[in-house]
C-alpha cells in the first residue's frame, strides 16, 4: 500500500436547492477538485506523495468549498480553483498551511 505524505479530501456534497446549509457543490467544489487533480497530475514530485479523493459532506457546510488534508488534519474553507497553486506550493511542497484559507475550529 502506498504511503502518501498527504491525503486530501474535497467535499463534493450536493444538497437540494434551498437547503439552509447550502452545499459545496453549489459553491464550486467540482472546479476545486478538478484544479487539484490537474495540478497533482502535472507535478511529478507529488505523484506518489499526495492522494486526492472526493467525499460527501465534511461538515463545515457554510465554509465551502471545503477540503481537509491529512495526516495534519488541516481544514480549508472557501477554497477556489485559483487557490490551488498556492496550496500545492505552500502546503504540499513547503509544509506550511495556507493560513488565509485555514478553518479555525
Amino acid at each position: 500500500m502506498p504511503a502518501w505524505k498527504h491525503h486530501v479530501f474535497v467535499c463534493t456534497n450536493k444538497r437540494p436547492p434551498g437547503h439552509p446549509k447550502g452545499s459545496c457543490a453549489d459553491r464550486g467544489c467540482a472546479e476545486v477538485a478538478a484544479a487539484l487533480g490537474a495540478a497533482l497530475e502535472q507535478d511529478e514530485a507529488l505523484w506518489e506523495n499526495v492522494k486526492l479523493q472526493t467525499s460527501n459532506c465534511l461538515g463545515p457546510c457554510r465554509a465551502g468549498p471545503t477540503l481537509v488534508v491529512y495526516p495534519e488534519g488541516t481544514w480549508y474553507g472557501g477554497v477556489t480553483a485559483a487557490d490551488v497553486p498556492e496550496i500545492v506550493r505552500e502546503h504540499f511542497h513547503g509544509g506550511r498551511p495556507v493560513k488565509r484559507l485555514v478553518l479555525e475550529g
